[in-house]
């Protein structure tokens, strides 16, 4: 007897926090049932017989109306709904994810005498994904580069950024970011808070997040694509050498523009190779 319900994104993702809401064709209220962690909707209270109204709520996402009888039995089955979420893509399902150094890069652009640019990566680092199940601006990230691992393309260059002049990896070894927030800021976009510590200093920074979407890999697990970039300043972070050559151009620009392109894995660690 009572209710029965599946509530699904268009990716095929439990919505958890999805509301359930019965009423008559007088358009009282007859039933209310929230989904579980699974997106399944189970009340065992009897309904009279006849025609009634579904209606299927989640923060984020469109309403659902659709029609069901209600046989002998006192039971209604709804079956699965399918709910579109506003203003875009369907959001990665709630959990931990790992990101994917591997397939994901972590690079930085700085202009070179005023006329050119110098691109940069760090090879080595871990980052971790907490999508949170109700509201997901209540969503998470940490991750760790190791400061050493800066590659430009010249050993001589990524010495002396290793050196004190700039990110002295010998006593600051590790860049650390933690989220503090999560804010939306488009069809697909956000605005992720937090804190950066480099050199021994901690600054606030903001990233400017793009979601790409979710999709299978190869390995039998599920991966989310994003993308995320800043601009950071040199001499927020104690960074201030400045070699000057002619006409008062620094050899290194003051600011660095910072790009993300992240793989993540669904779970808490990545999959074995």
């Amino acid at each position: 007897m009572g209710l029965n319900a599946r509530i699904r994104t268009r990716d095929g993702w439990a919505v958890s926090h999805a509301v359930v809401t019965v009423t008559d064709m007088t358009g009282t209220q007859v039933l209310r049932a929230e989904a579980d962690a699974e997106g399944a909707v189970r009340d065992g209270t009897p309904l009279e017989p006849g025609p009634y109204t579904v209606i299927v709520t989640a923060v984020g996402y469109a309403p659902a109306a659709s029609s069901a009888i209600v046989t002998a039995s006192g039971r209604a089955e709804v079956g699965t709904v399918t709910l579109a979420r506003i203003g875009g893509a369907e959001l990665p399902p709630p959990g931990p994810w790992t990101v994917d150094p591997a397939h994901s890069s972590v690079s930085a652009v700085a202009q070179h005498l005023g006329i050119s640019s110098v691109h940069g990566r760090f090879t080595d680092f871990t980052a971790a994904i907490e999508i949170a199940p109700d509201d997901v601006t209540k969503s998470r990230v940490e991750a760790v580069l190791r400061a050493a691992s800066i590659d430009t393309g010249n050993a001589m260059r990524d010495e002396h950024l290793r050196s004190a002049d700039f990110l002295d990896v010998e006593r600051y070894p590790e860049i650390t970011y933690r989220s503090t927030g999560l804010t939306v800021a488009g069809t697909d976009r956000w605005t992720v808070r937090g804190e950066l510590a480099m050199r021994g200093v901690v600054r606030p920074v903001d990233l400017d997040l793009a979601y790409l979407g979710t999709g299978a890999d190869p390995w039998g697990g599920t991966r989310a694509a994003f993308r995320a970039t800043t601009q950071l300043r040199r001499e927020d972070f104690a960074m201030n050498y400045n070699q000057v050559v002619q006409a008062g151009i620094a050899a290194v620009g003051t600011t660095l523009k910072v790009e993300l392109d992240v793989q993540a894995v669904q779970g808490e660690s990545l999959p074995q190779a």
